[in-house]
């Protein structure tokens, strides 16, 4: 919550930009937190953390990831073919879509190379260095690399500051750009508007993990139906049992 506050802050996150890809990102509009992307109402949707567009019309998406879930590098797919499915209107040419970069930063090594910076292009398999030029780029950020080449030392010292956010860190990177981050950091966590904010954050969260579980134990329920359904067992003890409802017990025994 803290970074998506910090990072929809465009000077902030121009700064930070910057200091990741190595040249001025001059932003269009004002970048949005927690931004929702959902192609239709039976797709996933996806939450950015922030997102924001440059007057050259790339788009970026930057995420902070706590831990290894095993699906990032199938998750920042998704979530650059759900920048490019809300890019084009009806009858524009594929070639108006706009360059996307997926950022990621995580306190761990997806790769287990020491590497602080891990970016991806499409790329030939059998013509090594032939490019696709597709526009796509995704960079994994590992906050406890060991390899020093071909990072700068500002991206070093922003990726500790994000390992331990404090003021000691910004004013030990000599960096302006992440003093004044450590700055609006301060700023934020004295703002009561943005208190009442997370708290609310904080009690959706909540509610969505709550539903997430009782959507869950609703499927099990319903596995579990299933195959006492395949057994034959008495209708109403699989209802008893289940606690599902003769409705969704017909459901079950059609599909059967």
């Amino acid at each position: 919550f803290l970074f998506s506050e910090v990072m929809a802050d465009n000077e902030i996150l121009e700064d930070v930009l910057e200091i990741i890809l190595g040249h001025p990102v001059p932003l269009k509009n004002k970048a949005q937190a927690e931004k929702e992307l959902r192609r239709t109402p039976q797709n996933k949707s996806v939450y950015f953390d922030v997102y924001g567009e440059d007057i050259r019309d790339v788009a970026y998406d930057m995420e902070v990831q706590q831990k290894n879930t095993k699906d990032l590098p199938k998750r920042t797919r998704y979530y650059n073919g759900m920048i490019d499915l809300n890019m084009l209107h009806p009858g524009e040419d594929y070639s108006q879509l706009k360059d996307a970069y997926v950022i990621m930063i995580m306190p761990f090594d997806l790769f287990g190379e020491g590497k602080y910076k891990y970016t991806f292009h499409m790329s030939c398999d059998e013509i090594p260095g032939l490019k696709l030029h597709d526009g796509a780029t995704r960079i994994f950020l590992n906050t406890r690399g060991t390899d020093e080449e071909e990072v700068s030392e500002e991206l070093i010292q922003l990726l500790r500051y994000f390992e331990q956010t404090t003021e000691e860190n910004a004013v030990g990177s000599h960096s302006r750009k992440i003093e004044k981050l450590q700055k609006r950091v301060e700023e934020i966590k004295k703002n009561e508007e943005v208190g009442i904010r997370y708290m609310n954050a904080f009690e959706e969260k909540m509610w969505e993990r709550r539903e997430g579980e009782m959507i869950g134990e609703k499927r099990g329920r319903q596995e579990i139906a299933r195959k006492m359904v395949e057994k034959n067992l008495d209708f109403m003890l699989i209802k008893e049992m289940t606690g599902l409802t003769e409705q969704e017990l017909n459901a079950l025994k059609k599909r059967n």
